[in-house]
């Protein structure tokens, strides 16, 4: 917009260039814009592109599905693969997705992030462990 406050001034594009920081390419290419069409010329317009395959409703439905876990679609561990997904996906709103879309969908516009499942036993007895640790270990140690 201060671009257009220039133009209207008739100052020249390399000045105007200067002043907004921006290339003088860019600032002929908006005044040709300005000249044809004013400043609601300049304003900005909505991204373009191929819209996403699922509405808000599904993404909402999805998200309610995601959050309920793995277990409640009938997979055997509570844990989400892509492949997982992409099923459930399609078995709430019809829609099949590859897997890159499937990433797409749960880093951006669900929002979720990879977590790993922890590497760790669960019958792991943290007591047992101490105790190793406290009396066992030592004595290993000055046996050396």
């Amino acid at each position: 917009m201060r671009a257009a406050e220039l133009f209207e001034q008739r100052r020249p594009s390399s000045e105007v260039a200067r002043a907004v920081g921006l290339h003088p390419e860019s600032v002929r290419r908006w005044k040709r814009l300005w000249e044809q069409g004013g400043v609601q010329a300049l304003r900005r317009r909505p991204a373009t592109g191929r819209p996403p395959k699922l509405d808000d409703a599904q993404l909402e439905a999805v998200r309610i599905a995601l959050e309920q876990g793995a277990q409640a679609h009938g997979f055997e561990a509570d844990l989400w693969t892509l492949e997982r997904l992409g099923v459930v996906v399609e078995r709430v709103t019809g829609v099949t997705l590859a897997h890159a879309s499937v990433w797409r969908l749960l880093t951006g516009r669900l929002g979720w992030s990879l977590q790993r499942p922890r590497r760790q036993a669960v019958e792991r007895g943290e007591s047992e462990i101490a105790r190793w640790v406290a009396h066992e270990w030592p004595r290993i140690k000055r046996g050396r």
